[in-house]
């Protein structure tokens, strides 16, 4: 770390700037390695979410850059960037990090060494187009996003859940009028592999009805218990008094929100192709990425992982939604990307982000405009003195 301090630096570029000072937001122009390495001293613990969407290694030729390297040299280029990427990252924090089927297992194998196996979150299947690829032995429709936490059970604590939807609102009804209103019935009896004595009993409906258990299942309450629940009224027997036992569920005792899953249907979080859209409706002219992710899944990303004035870093900027999503969600951020797309995307993107731009998911969380963002390119400091 002393060597890339004394041979580079992070110099302020008031030009590509923009917007309110002291914004707590950082475009970074340059070499990933290096800026992280000069981020680490004020950084160090400090970011809440990482999300990465670095190159795949899939051997294909795209507007911006070549995806094709030696796999061991895109695997050590990875793992070295991951390695820095955790020393920044908070107790409480996780990465997500985009790939396909090119080298997602060997990136799993790396990513658990850094992380250890037992930070492993899961894997999202995100539904990246919904067209069929006739020309492929296979139409490949899905990309993956791999999750870590720095510490799994911190994460635990704090990941949030997703808003309830419509779908989920509508399966809670109150066919018999009851004082605490909607509710949604679940199965009253469980798998009985882990089950006591107790749980193991006839139940008597109020109307007389016996029911008693299929095989290889017990009640979810022992019998005191669910005699209590009936008498409570917190078990359904049907509108006519003889169906099977169900627990009620309240929408009033309901969490705010729902346990994300992890299947991201095209749907939900958008596609590939939406998110181009998007891209050339705020560039008309020039190159735009040709892969790039739809606002709409970053934001399901900050939504789980992140709260407001919280810290975000993408070191894989590319068209540069990471900072956009998250300058629109009131997060902080920190955006770095080597190439050119840093001041001819990235840097107008965001100054449209700022006035107001009205596409994306601007709509969704009511954004209006304001904030701001400071630039800086890794600078080799020998070079310039000479």
């Amino acid at each position: 770390m002393k060597n890339i301090i004394e041979k580079y630096r992070l110099r302020y570029d008031k030009l590509n700037s923009y917007g309110e000072k002291k914004s707590n937001n950082i475009i970074i122009h340059g070499d990933n390695r290096i800026a992280l390495d000069l981020l680490k001293d004020k950084y160090k613990s400090s970011v809440k979410c990482i999300y990465i969407d670095p190159p795949y290694n899939n051997g294909e030729v795209y507007n911006h850059y070549e995806d094709d390297k030696e796999h061991e040299h895109w695997i050590s280029e990875i793992t070295n960037v991951l390695v820095s990427l955790k020393e920044l990252m908070r107790d409480d924090a996780s990465i997500w990090i985009s790939i396909d089927d090119s080298e997602v297992h060997y990136l799993k194998v790396a990513a658990d060494k850094v992380f250890g196996r037992k930070n492993f979150v899961t894997t999202i299947i995100w539904q990246h187009r919904t067209t069929r690829e006739n020309r492929s032995t296979f139409s490949n429709n899905h990309e993956y996003i791999l999750v870590y936490a720095k510490e799994y059970q911190k994460f635990k604590n704090v990941r949030n859940l997703l808003p309830n939807t419509e779908e989920v609102l509508k399966r809670y009804k109150n066919p018999d009028n009851d004082l605490r209103g909607p509710w949604q019935s679940v199965t009253a009896h469980v798998q009985s592999g882990h089950a006591v004595e107790s749980q193991f009993y006839e139940i008597v409906s109020p109307n007389g009805k016996i029911h008693k258990l299929p095989p290889g299942r017990c009640w979810a309450y022992n019998k005191e218990r669910m005699e209590h629940e009936i008498k409570d009224n917190n078990i359904w027997f049907g509108r006519d008094g003889n169906g099977v036992p169900r627990i009620k569920k309240f929408l009033c005792d309901k969490k705010d929100g729902i346990t994300p899953q992890t299947l991201w249907l095209a749907e939900e979080v958008g596609t590939t192709k939406c998110a181009k859209k998007h891209i050339l409706k705020l560039f008309t002219e020039g190159k735009v990425f040709d892969t790039p992710k739809p606002e709409t899944l970053i934001k399901r990303i900050l939504e789980i992982a992140s709260n407001e004035n919280e810290l975000i870093l993408d070191c894989y900027l590319g068209s540069g939604t990471t900072a956009a999503v998250a300058h629109k969600m009131k997060r902080h951020y920190i955006g770095i990307e080597r190439g050119v797309q840093a001041f001819n995307l990235i840097v107008p993107r965001l100054k449209k982000v700022i006035d107001g731009e009205e596409e994306g998911i601007t709509e969704q969380v009511q954004w209006q405009g304001g904030g701001g963002y400071e630039y800086y390119e890794v600078e080799d400091i020998k070079k310039d003195e000479a």
